[in-house]
């Protein structure tokens, strides 16, 4: 119930008046929202840290804004390392408005990013985005064979469309929205999560794992050993701003990892959705809206 009452608050217009005008959530904002990306690109470089950055906006409502998005994106990618990824959420791009001005937006981006060593992953969001996200991303994969896409694991269909993406880049996470029909216990999205993790490591594509749970990470680790990958065949993703510790441990044993980080003034959405995704962060959102310090 508090999962679902907070991604609501994601997109409630009242909820982020109130959340967004207290001063007092800038310790909390920090925490999870680069402030400086350059600064913490080259943070996380220097500590053997791959980087997927996301600039933060999504339900643009007009063409002028999806437009912004995508100069906020190549105005970007002089500041990115050779290896880093843009993570883009194809409703930033205008999806809502028109499934063919999301599919030029990103189009413009991959082309942006070809020859500079950098990737493109197109972000998962609300179910009824779904159908859009795939046919975007069929579309540009026909010219841009790198492009990567996002499953979420608390959809019913998800191990299906991991089988359908052999050969893709595919990053894996439990997902953080609701959906119709759609899985709702944390056990049946771990299950779901392991069923998804077979077939992509025992696939002819590039998994990504997104996830933070200890018991998944160890899952995923077998599942690679046990199919022959090593450790540039596949990578771990996780969030900025939680378990940096167990970031540079993955790290410091030769694994791949990627740290997510997302930077913008548009930061609310984001930051309710990881609330909703481990509700103990409430307690240190609670802090930061008290303390003064």
């Amino acid at each position: 119930m508090l999962r679902r009452a907070l991604i609501a608050a994601s997109t409630s217009d009242r909820a982020e008046r109130v959340v967004s005008s207290s001063r007092l959530t800038r310790e909390l904002v920090r925490r999870y929202v680069a402030d400086d990306i350059g600064a913490v690109v080259t943070e996380l470089t220097d500590r053997r840290l791959l980087v997927t950055v996301d600039h933060l906006g999504e339900e643009v409502r007009d063409r002028a804004q999806a437009e912004n998005a995508v100069h906020a994106y190549l105005a970007l990618l002089d500041r990115l390392p050779p290896g880093a990824d843009v993570s883009v959420k194809l409703t930033a791009l205008g999806l809502r408005l028109s499934e063919q001005l999301a599919l030029d937006n990103a189009a413009t981006i991959c082309d942006a990013v070809t020859g500079r060593g950098i990737t493109l992953t197109l972000d998962a969001e609300e179910h009824d985005t779904i159908p859009g996200l795939q046919s975007v991303h069929a579309t540009l994969r026909k010219e841009h064979p790198d492009v990567g896409i996002v499953v979420q694991a608390y959809l019913r269909d998800a191990a299906e469309r991991c089988a359908r993406l052999d050969g893709a880049r595919v990053r894996l996470c439990k997902g953080a929205y609701t959906a119709p029909g759609a899985h709702t216990s944390a056990r049946e999205i771990d299950r779901s999560f392991v069923r998804c993790l077979k077939i992509l490591m025992s696939g002819t594509g590039y998994p990504m794992v997104a996830t933070h749970d200890p018991r998944l990470i160890e899952i995923a680790a077998a599942l690679a050993v046990l199919n022959g990958r090593d450790a540039t065949a596949f990578e771990y993703q996780m969030l900025y701003g939680v378990r940096p510790a167990e970031q540079e441990r993955l790290a410091g044993v030769g694994a791949q990892v990627r740290v997510y980080v997302p930077f913008g003034a548009d930061w609310y959405p984001y930051l309710m959705r990881r609330l909703a995704e481990r509700p103990a962060n409430l307690a240190f959102f609670a802090r930061s809206l008290l303390s003064r310090s």
